[in-house]
């Protein structure tokens, strides 16, 4: 199979390129490297049916060649992170919203099947728990950059279920649930990779709020063979699903957690949302998906638990970190980057 995926060289993207990549499919990339890292595709260098373009899926004529060329497009390419969309609104709409046209546009032309990513954010002020996918939603007031994202991402689904329902350009729709796993990194806000990083090398662990906003964390192992399964199954036309987990912990009971695994000193501190962010800015207390959707139709369930989780991206950190924790002050050193 010939695969096309934009963002490719982000988090989630790289490793969902490693698996296809591994299974024998053709993985073409496009990734313009604003939130993603060449680094990510050190290990896909080596195969002959891997490429890779850097540039933004904006670049019509580019896309135009790899869309036509593939059978499969998943459209990761996005601006994410809560830091980044609430410094920069404006790049978040037309990053997500532009992007999208222009996949969904050039796919309608010869009806390839296309993914579209979303997020749990679209569920926005909802308070009914847990999350299904016919809910209503309820976004914040325009003025809080925090909801631009939201809108965004969910402007891209009815873009996305719109050309199935008009052109039947075969579409669907994947609202991601935390997703974490080794190379996240944590420099727009992502709380697991900071929380770790900062308990290894005996920093503060920050806290935003009073840490009691719920989170349900995914290995991405296990969102990308979801991703996989969506795209390749007819019956997930023009419709949209959970993918996540249903384990849900507190920010607070988290950051414990980490110390406990890391075997960490390191104290836990409370940054108010309006130093870390903006004046104002609103949370989601609780992000709960109903998975029972995903599951009827894949047979979908997250197989790691949160310590598993947990120790996996540890181990991971501590091998790009590279820190020794010293015997006389019984702290985590850092000794190289």
């Amino acid at each position: 199979m010939r695969v096309l995926i934009t963002g490719g060289a982000g988090f989630i993207g790289s490793h969902l390129a490693e698996r296809l990549v591994a299974r024998g499919d053709e993985v073409t990339i496009v990734d313009d490297l604003s939130t993603g890292s060449i680094h990510n595709l050190k290990a896909l260098k080596t195969f002959n049916n891997f490429e890779y373009f850097i540039d933004s899926v904006t670049n019509e004529r580019l896309m135009a060649e790899v869309v036509d060329s593939a059978d499969v497009i998943y459209h990761l390419a996005a601006a994410v992170g809560v830091k980044l969309i609430v410094e920069s609104p404006t790049r978040t709409m037309k990053t997500n919203i532009r992007g999208t046209e222009i996949v969904l546009e050039l796919a309608a032309k010869k009806k390839k099947r296309v993914l579209i990513t979303s997020t749990s954010e679209v569920y926005g002020k909802q308070d009914t728990v847990p999350f299904q996918e016919g809910n209503d939603l309820v976004l914040g007031p325009p003025d809080k950059g925090r909801w631009s994202y939201a809108c965004s991402k969910l402007i891209d689904e009815f873009l996305a279920i719109a050309y199935w329902k008009e052109k039947r350009v075969p579409t669907v729709v994947a609202r991601m649930f935390n997703v974490v796993g080794p190379r996240q990194t944590g420099r727009y806000g992502m709380v697991v990779p900071s929380l770790i990083k900062q308990a290894l090398l005996g920093n503060d662990l920050t806290v935003f709020g009073d840490g009691s906003q719920t989170r349900c964390f995914t290995h991405v192992t296990d969102a990308t063979q979801a991703l996989i399964g969506l795209a390749e199954h007819p019956e997930a036309n023009g419709s949209v699903y959970n993918i996540g987990s249903t384990d849900e912990i507190s920010v607070l009971e988290l950051a414990q957690r980490v110390k406990r695994l890391v075997g960490s000193n390191s104290q836990i501190v409370f940054i108010p949302y309006s130093q870390a962010y903006e004046e104002g800015f609103e949370d989601m207390m609780r992000r709960v998906p109903d998975l029972s959707k995903i599951n009827q139709l894949i047979g979908y369930a997250p197989s790691m638990a949160l310590d598993e989780i947990l120790a996996d991206i540890i181990r991971h950190h501590r091998g790009e970190l590279n820190v020794v924790r010293t015997n006389e002050l019984g702290k985590f050193v850092r000794i190289s980057a």
